[in-house]
């Protein structure tokens, strides 16, 4: 583990934005990081922690890299640096910041940290799903930090959004983005265990990415993870805790149209073997990511029997 000597030495002698990075990446993988909140190297790790916490777009460059740092600079990255790597913290709890959809976002441990694959489908604005033209209202299932929901307010711009979710630490968090966003005409947080305060609204989209981590994995995180929102992750023996109850009640809340998209992750495997006969249209990803699938109305109709048995 690095000791209070090397992070000393490293103030004293480390100069550029490139010094920093470089011993960054040197200091992680001694301390053996655990990548997943956003970076999955730590060389882009690096980079992220010393230019966010230099307030700067993060753009590498040669011109850039042979920056200096002032004094307080070094001592705020060495700060970040000691939590990132012995609270074994997310970086995005350190800085309270997260990207979605190339859009800004405040995150702390009250949420987790934005990184679903959906976001590629939002910049389609889904349409390979649908017609983007059609869509009036979207609901934002299980939206913690409202990524999704404001992400999906800039891709439908005369959409009505509801952003749900059961925690009120989460929804305050969400509105905080909703402001910062200055979305309060199109983005409306909604306390809601699923579908329960939605009083039968009606979307032409449903977008979800619920809690879904079966005990397994939940047994196997790694410490980093730790940091997030257990109510966020865990969703009992198989993960489909939560996701039975969607598939269950999705149809009365959709329009004749309406499209529903969820997320899994490795509980694909435990949705294909409970329900086989569904015919759930498991989507691809350009940019990687796994385990979203998308229903139509009609497919959830035709089998609510087997989804609330």
């Amino acid at each position: 583990m690095i000791d209070d000597k090397q992070y000393e030495v490293a103030q004293a002698e480390l100069e550029t934005i490139f010094d920093f990075v470089r011993w960054i990446v040197s200091c992680f993988n001694q301390a053996d990081v655990y990548f997943g909140h956003g970076t999955n190297n730590a060389w882009d790790e690096a980079y992220s922690l010393v230019f966010q916490a230099i307030h700067l777009p993060f753009e590498r460059s040669e011109t850039l890299d042979r920056a200096k740092l002032t004094s307080a600079e070094k001592a705020l990255i060495i700060q970040w640096v000691k939590q990132r790597i012995h609270e074994q913290k997310p970086l995005a709890y350190i800085s309270n910041h997260a990207l979605f959809c190339d859009l800004p976002f405040y995150v702390d441990e009250r949420v987790l940290v934005p990184r679903s694959p959906i976001s590629e489908l939002i910049q389609q604005k889904f349409s390979t799903l649908l017609n983007p033209n059609s869509v009036n209202r979207v609901l934002d299932l299980c939206t913690g930090s409202g990524c999704i929901a404001i992400a999906c307010a800039y891709a439908f711009e005369n959409a009505e959004i509801d952003a749900a979710d059961i925690s009120l630490d989460a929804l305050e968090v969400c509105e905080i983005n909703i402001e910062q966003h200055g979305l309060w005409q199109q983005v409306i947080p909604i306390q809601s265990d699923v579908f329960s305060g939605l009083d039968n609204q009606q979307y032409d989209l449903i977008v979800s990415n619920p809690p879904y981590v079966d005990q397994e994995d939940m047994d196997d995180l790694p410490d980093e993870f730790r940091h997030e929102p257990e109510l966020g992750l865990a969703a009992g023996f198989d993960g489909l805790d939560i996701v039975r109850t969607i598939l269950a009640q999705a149809s009365d809340y959709l329009t004749d149209n309406g499209i529903l998209v969820v997320e899994v992750g490795n509980s694909q495997i435990h949705l294909e073997a409970a329900f086989p006969q569904v015919p759930f249209q498991w989507l691809e990803f350009e940019h990687g990511g796994h385990g979203v699938f998308a229903i139509d109305k009609a497919s959830l109709i035709a089998h609510q029997a087997a989804f609330s048995a």
